[in-house]
């Protein structure tokens, strides 16, 4: 009995001393931004800020960088379909505008939700040119902290 309890003990010590190292691990790693997703009929694609900064306000030249971004994440938009929007809650607190190429296309939201038909995206009236359209979520109401862009492409 005695033997098994050692065994128990060094088990218990060796899980203990790789869980402490992972956290180590964890700790020393930058610190991932809050997530934005959109979903078009049972497709979805999430990513990352573009340009973030941990909630400090970016500045006009980095912005105009960020939607130049050739690393953008595309999903394929019938007009007919409804496209979603979702945020992290930390953005959501923070109040977000859906952009298209660049320019409000919605009121800030401090919901973690919204929906817009498909059929925007690609319509002359609110500044669409051709089959693609860049789509970006912007993070503060007064001042940008934060911006992650999407390519919308035409699917029909």
């Amino acid at each position: 009995m005695t033997m098994q309890s050692a065994v128990r003990r060094r088990r218990a010590v060796a899980a203990a001393g790789a869980v402490s190292a992972g956290l180590l691990v964890l700790s020393a790693c930058d610190k991932p931004s809050p997530m934005s997703t959109i979903t078009v009929g049972s497709s979805s694609v999430s990513s990352e800020a573009t340009c973030y900064d941990d909630g400090a306000v970016l500045k006009t030249t980095e912005l105009s960088g960020c939607l130049k971004d050739t690393g953008i994440k595309t999903i394929s938009v019938d007009p007919d379909e409804t496209v979603r929007f979702g945020v992290d809650p930390k953005i959501a607190d923070q109040g977000w505008t859906i952009l298209m190429n660049g320019q409000p296309l919605t009121d800030a939201s401090t919901k973690t939700y919204r929906t817009i038909p498909g059929s925007v995206f690609f319509n002359a009236q609110y500044g669409a040119q051709g089959n693609s359209t860049l789509v970006s979520i912007k993070e503060g109401e007064q001042d940008v902290t934060g911006l992650w862009s999407f390519k919308l492409k035409k699917d029909a």
